[in-house]
């Protein structure tokens, strides 16, 4: 783990200080009258899916992808897990969960040993451009929302062929340019978002072609994705107070003119989100 990739701490400070992490969810399920010693993932899924379209979207990218209770899967960018943890309890099968960020992968851990999920999912801290695994070990790739921040694809691309079984899928969602941004807001999504590398779709389809894939699917979610992003920027403004007091009123500012230009893109047609499945077959 020591290339580009690992240096970006304010990646992981993005990640450290995001909105969304193990205290809100925990508040969340108090709030609720949660029995925070008994929970299930059942429970838990309502406020642990820290990507668009909850756990619907995670059942679109397995039933894509074939995912049964035979599957090993790697989730790339598994932040706190919630979809790792929602494939092993719908489907039975067995979910390996990457991310680079220590507090994303503690939380992760936690999260699953509280809804009893420990022996069917795992979470490694490690660099998706460099991943700690044996090759040919996983049926299937996913990933959501989370590549954009990898400044590297081609080593990512390189990477999920490598360590899939010939035959294998990559089924994952991402943050892509629709229309040419210009470059005052490619900076701001790089400096204030860590959008390391925007891809177009075209570009991902060339990458996975070059990488030994055929890709099968390819679907432009850019119309749902802006109604959920305005959802989830008001969302974001009501965690307010919990917030400004935990990383102070300054960062809750700061987040929400971030978060605001980046809906921004999507209203505006420059951002969208794809999903895409890739085979590999060569």
């Amino acid at each position: 783990m020591h290339n580009d990739i690992m240096s970006s701490s304010p990646l992981i400070h993005y990640y450290d200080t995001h909105p969304i992490n193990e205290q809100e969810i925990y508040a969340k399920l108090r709030a609720r009258g949660d029995d925070l010693d008994n929970i299930s993932q059942a429970q838990l899924k309502d406020f642990d899916q820290d990507h668009y379209g909850g756990t619907e979207a995670v059942d679109e990218l397995a039933r894509a992808a074939s995912i049964d209770a035979n599957s090993q899967v790697l989730d790339v960018c598994s932040g706190m897990g919630g979809p790792a943890r929602w494939l092993a309890f719908t489907r039975g099968c067995t979910v390996t969960g990457l991310d680079l960020t220590r507090s994303r992968v503690e939380s992760a851990r936690r999260l699953t040993q509280a809804v009893r999920l420990s022996e069917k999912v795992r979470f490694e801290e490690g660099d998706a451009t460099a991943m700690p695994f044996a090759d040919a070990q996983f049926d299937v790739v996913i990933g959501q929302e989370a590549w954009v921040h990898i400044p590297n694809k081609a080593a990512l691309i390189t990477q999920c062929r490598r360590v899939l079984k010939r035959g294998g899928y990559v089924s994952f969602t991402d943050i892509v340019e629709r229309s040419p941004l210009e470059q005052s807001e490619r900076k701001q999504m790089a400096d204030e978002m860590q959008f390391a590398q925007i891809f177009r779709p075209a570009d991902y389809h060339s990458l996975f072609w070059n990488n030994g894939f055929d890709v099968l699917v390819s679907e432009d979610l850019s119309l749902r994705w802006t109604q959920i992003l305005q959802d989830r920027f008001q969302m974001y403004r009501s965690l307010r107070d919990t917030t400004v007091a935990r990383f102070g009123q300054a960062h809750h500012d700061h987040w929400e003119r971030m978060y605001g230009s980046f809906v921004g893109l999507y209203s505006q047609g420059k951002l969208g989100g794809l999903r895409m499945l890739a085979r590999a077959v060569r």
